[in-house]
């Protein structure tokens, strides 16, 4: 049964997904049980094409690997078609304005994904096309990926989301850290955010959270302290500590900033939890088997970031469910917009 009788397909349908708040918690969680309804479907072979013959656009001015492979396949199991528009080879940003080109793809397709740099662009594109547009990341917000997280919560923390206790450990001030903050406070659970003072959200996305937060009635805690903040936690989450595309000059003062956060074994030993789960939105930077990894070891001798070889590795680990899961909740995403 999908999540509270009061929200239904109907009030989602024809609707754009931009950012977190422009859902209920009601509406968030109806997503996350549709992904969960979905998800049951495509593993029994019985899944329904709710999207024959729809046609979406997928527009990628930032690369991707889990964003668009959970959108194409999400796309095709429910029948529709999609193009992929690069960040080479189309007008956008160069020599068309993102609102001529919302208003050409609206009348082109029945919906688009937008993964770039700029809140403002997709903003401006959902405001122009006619069309659902769904965020599938840009700088300020995460939340295709915040579905994935709560249905990833969901399947291995046996308790209501109002009583998970979160911990974001490390660079807050990015997308992800933001939307998770936003997200759990929209949900009432226990968010608390690690990180130094500099590195912490936004003073908007503080006041967005907080507002959240007294009606849905989370706690949240932001300190420098990182095995005070994991101590009770049930999901301990992290986030590379350079936004994607910056060069690896950029890494040196981070590194000595954030180094103290990394979530190694004494780190989720702290939380005194055995059922502990570690989150993280991936890719990640745990051994030295990736060039860039390899190249931050040559310069600054560490042979791990955010997270160590063994937490990743662990048990705990629960990274690869969450990354499956960025598919059924884009496809529900899709579905609840266009589906018939």
């Amino acid at each position: 049964m999908l999540h509270t009788p009061s929200v239904g397909g109907q009030q989602l349908l024809g609707r754009s997904l931009l950012k977190e708040i422009d859902l209920t918690a009601d509406e968030f969680l109806f997503l996350v049980d549709l992904a969960e309804q979905l998800r049951q479907e495509k593993r029994q072979g019985r899944e329904a094409k709710r999207l024959l013959d729809r046609n979406i656009a997928l527009i990628f001015e930032k690369d991707s690997t889990r964003t668009r492979s959970a959108f194409e396949v999400g796309a095709h199991d429910q029948g529709a078609h999609v193009t992929y528009l690069g960040p080479a080879g189309t007008h956008l940003g160069n020599d068309e304005t993102m609102k001529d080109t919302a208003r050409v793809l609206g009348r082109m397709f029945d919906g688009i994904e937008y993964r770039g740099f700029l809140q403002t662009s997709i903003e401006i594109l959902g405001a122009n096309a006619g069309v659902p547009v769904w965020n599938g990341l840009t700088d300020q917000w995460h939340p295709t990926q915040m579905l994935a997280d709560v249905l990833t919560i969901r399947d291995h923390v046996a308790k209501p989301l109002a009583e998970v206790a979160l911990c974001y450990v490390g660079d807050a001030s990015n997308n992800t850290a933001n939307s998770l903050l936003v997200t759990g406070a929209m949900l009432g659970m226990d968010i608390r955010i690690a990180a130094p003072e500099d590195l912490r959200q936004s003073k908007e996305v503080q006041d967005i959270a907080e507002r959240l937060a007294s009606h849905s009635g989370a706690r949240i805690q932001m300190t420098d302290d990182p095995k005070a903040a994991v101590l009770g936690a049930d999901v301990v989450y992290t986030d590379v500590w350079v936004s994607m595309g910056e060069p690896v000059s950029a890494w040196g003062d981070r590194i000595s900033s954030l180094l103290a956060y990394q979530v190694d074994a004494a780190l989720l030993s702290a939380t005194e939890n055995p059922f502990v789960k570690f989150m993280h939105c991936l890719p990640a930077l745990h051994n030295v088997e990736t060039v860039l990894g390899r190249e931050l070891h040559t310069q600054w001798g560490v042979s791990a970031l955010e997270v160590t070889d063994e937490v990743f590795e662990s048990p705990a680990s629960i990274v690869f469910d969450q990354a499956e899961n960025r598919l059924h909740t884009i496809k529900a995403a899709m579905v609840a917009s266009l589906g018939a």
